[in-house]
């Protein structure tokens, strides 16, 4: 069996519900540009970086210029609705206290820019928790894995040692193309639509530390 070197989180829809404000900082935004937005499209793009979510809402209108700009009002929007009013999925704290227990380094790896990781991370009191917060918002879009492999390089644990806990297809898919394996959470999408993922939860009161040590033994089920 494998030794568990490394977990690596994504941020919103798993350590903590922020999807609302998502979704009301998009359309609070977007109307200023003339770029249409819909609770479908949402679902769809959950988990993916904002240019990778412009590009695919702007087509030929793609300007960098413009993306950046768009970005920075949304992200600003979103920092300042979270501000007193996040808090973290059930099962997160418990979790994240078992993992560093057992002295396995832990990583965020997000789709969001920095500032949001770094902000979300203060407001919570969680940067004990984790060796490395790593942001893909100037990378690839997931699902490509380079954030992934981005944050098991930063922890320094090899991609076959390492779990990633997700509630993004986007994010199971780059999990899976990183070479490690996934816990999906179906906070922001049904088991059906996360199928790929190694074991679909509905909480993570569901995991524990040994199911992720055991999860790298592919004969183990949980």
């Amino acid at each position: 069996m494998a030794a568990l070197r490394g977990v690596i989180w994504d941020m919103d829809g798993v350590l903590v519900d922020t999807g609302e404000f998502h979704f009301q900082s998009w359309m609070d935004t977007l109307p200023n540009y003339e770029v249409s937005f819909s609770r479908e499209i949402f679902n769809n793009t959950f988990g993916m970086n904002n240019e990778g979510i412009l590009k695919l809402l702007m087509g030929e209108d793609f300007n960098p210029q413009v993306i950046t700009e768009i970005s920075e009002r949304k992200e600003g929007n979103f920092r300042r609705a979270i501000r007193g009013k996040v808090k973290t999925l059930p099962g997160v704290l418990s979790l994240l206290n078992s993992i560093k227990g057992a002295n396995i380094p832990q990583a965020i790896g997000s789709s969001g820019p920095q500032e949001n990781i770094d902000a979300i991370v203060m407001e919570l009191g969680l940067n004990s928790y984790f060796q490395a917060l790593i942001s893909a918002a100037q990378m690839p879009s997931k699902p490509d894995p380079t954030v992934f492999s981005t944050a098991a390089q930063s922890i320094r644990a090899p991609a076959a040692h390492c779990v990633v806990i997700e509630d993004a297809i986007a994010g199971v898919e780059a999990a899976h193309r990183a070479k490690m394996k996934c816990v999906a959470v179906t906070t922001t999408n049904p088991a059906e639509a996360l199928k790929q993922a190694d074991v679909i939860v509905d909480s993570l009161d569901e995991i524990t530390v040994d199911k992720l040590i055991a999860l790298l033994d592919e004969s183990t089920n949980i």
